[in-house]
């Protein structure tokens, strides 16, 4: 059993004893805590009632968890709009819909079937702050229990926002559905037995793409590993070749995630999800301000020319933004700390190179729905195949490695010597340590476990050498420290 409580929710195994995996008793417990400090995160007139939404992806044990988070809203004299099967993006932008105080999102996204989790969001649909969550994880602790009387007991309706999700990225002006339509795609549809299943093939059909569904029926038996990597989508590869499509899509259980498979069966890479799409942006961007004779600021307004992703992700992202005069910021991992670099740059573009694409002008959350249609609107009107279009972006590999360590202690020393070591190169310490060696335009990332004695290393270059020759650097230097 498992059950890891952080910031920004509560994740685990299902079953066990409470605080071990993620029982009934934990469920009430955080969800009330979630509760109890709504008036804190949204004041309201006294004897207001607040309103929650609540969604799930497809996962098995969604009813029961569902079943538990709604009872516990309505018994804190909350009135829950529960919209059931639905994508974590729509449950986001549900809570804005919906004229809501937050939300609750049941699901571990990427995690096996055995896992679930409740993800919270403010009244905005987006994820709560560092503070927010550790308040609920003070109270959550405390377990002091104080619910609703009868006559103030919450009330629940049900709703389906997926077409007005759907509706709103459609409208979006940088979405061209007439040359998506006219280009005549053909996809194969990845969709792990989830939610994606329901969402994505309405997409395609309203973006006119013919769409070959595989795992699409939304049963929560995950037909392979749910975590959209090249190791995991070989048979969506395969059906890609076999079908004769142009591309294949694959999402993850909550559908926040976005990878592509090539018409020739390749991966197209997680990573170059986000640098695709800001790519198109930019340069859409760059040629109507060359054709107006005006400044990407007047294009882009009101955002700015500016592109934002974490530490981990590919330079890729950087690349492809200052070619088209944009600039480039980094977060610290995790998508609130993106997501409030991009506030604070107010940028046009974000995410994450795990296949995260966030486009606040349509809200600040993963999106996969508009990684999806932005990304067929670049492909529609360059009118090449999908291979083709990968060469046209700067060539880099990630390698991933990691430290074990006996002792924690080791793990701000070895970080400290790192540090010193290449302080003639540019130094990034706002998560762990990042080295940048801007003339090779390669660099490296350490960063400490939240859980366990493990310093987590990705490291990048133009070839995948460079990248894991980069990571053996480093471990020698660590394993000199721990040796000493």
């Amino acid at each position: 059993m498992s059950l890891i409580k952080s910031i920004s929710g509560i994740r685990g195994t299902i079953g066990g004893k409470p605080g071990e995996g993620l029982s009934p008793v934990d469920i009430v417990g955080f969800t009330y805590a979630y509760c109890a400090t709504l008036p804190t995160r949204c004041p309201k007139p006294a004897g207001s009632k607040y309103k929650i939404v609540v969604g799930r992806d497809a996962r098995i044990s969604g009813p029961m968890v569902e079943n538990l988070v709604v009872g516990t809203l309505v018994a804190c004299g909350v009135d829950v709009v529960k919209i059931g099967l639905a994508s974590t993006p729509t449950t986001e932008m549900a809570v804005t819909f919906a004229g809501a105080n937050g939300g609750i999102i049941l699901t571990a996204s990427h995690n096996p079937r055995q896992w679930n989790a409740l993800k919270l969001l403010n009244d905005k649909g987006e994820f709560l702050t560092a503070a927010e969550g550790k308040a609920i994880l003070d109270l959550a602790e405390k377990g002091n229990f104080d619910f609703a009387e009868v006559d103030d007991l919450g009330t629940v309706t049900e709703h389906d926002y997926t077409d007005e999700h759907l509706e709103a990225v459609l409208n979006l002006p940088e979405v061209d559905k007439e040359s998506i339509e006219q280009a005549g795609f053909k996809v194969v549809l990845d969709a792990v037995n989830s939610v994606g299943g329901i969402i994505m093939p309405r997409l395609l059909e309203k973006l006119g793409v013919e769409c070959i569904c595989l795992n699409c029926e939304p049963t929560g038996n995950f037909a392979h590993n749910p975590e959209p990597l090249p190791s995991n989508l070989t048979s969506l590869s395969y059906a890609v070749v076999q079908e004769k499509a142009d591309l294949g899509i694959s999402v993850d259980p909550d559908v926040d995630r976005l990878a592509f498979i090539c018409e020739n069966g390749e991966p197209f890479g997680e990573e170059y999800t986000l640098v695709s799409v800001a790519s198109y942006l930019f340069e859409r961007a760059a040629k109507i301000a060359q054709a107006e004779s005006i400044s990407m600021e007047e294009v882009t307004y009101p955002y700015a020319p500016v592109s934002c992703s974490n530490l981990s992700s590919s330079r890729a992202l950087r690349d492809v933004t200052e070619n088209f005069g944009g600039s480039y910021q980094a977060a610290a991992v995790g998508e609130v700390n993106v997501t409030t670099k991009m506030r604070e740059t107010n940028a046009l573009i974000g995410g994450e190179g795990n296949g995260g694409v966030i486009y606040p002008a349509i809200h600040y959350g993963r999106d996969a729905m508009v990684g999806v249609a932005l990304f067929l609107s670049n492909l529609a009107r360059k009118q090449l195949k999908v291979s083709e279009l990968l060469k046209t972006y700067p060539e880099y590999h990630i390698a991933k490695n990691k430290i074990e360590l006996s002792d924690s202690g080791l793990i701000d020393r070895i970080l400290d010597s790192l540090k010193e070591k290449y302080s003639n190169e540019d130094v990034n310490c706002i998560d762990g340590v990042k080295i940048s060696f801007e003339a090779d335009r390669k660099w490296v990332h350490l960063r400490r476990s939240n859980t366990e004695p493990i310093i987590r290393i990705y490291s990048e270059a133009p070839t995948m050498e460079e990248a894991e020759s980069l990571a053996a650097e480093v471990i020698a230097v660590a394993n000199s420290i721990i040796n000493s």
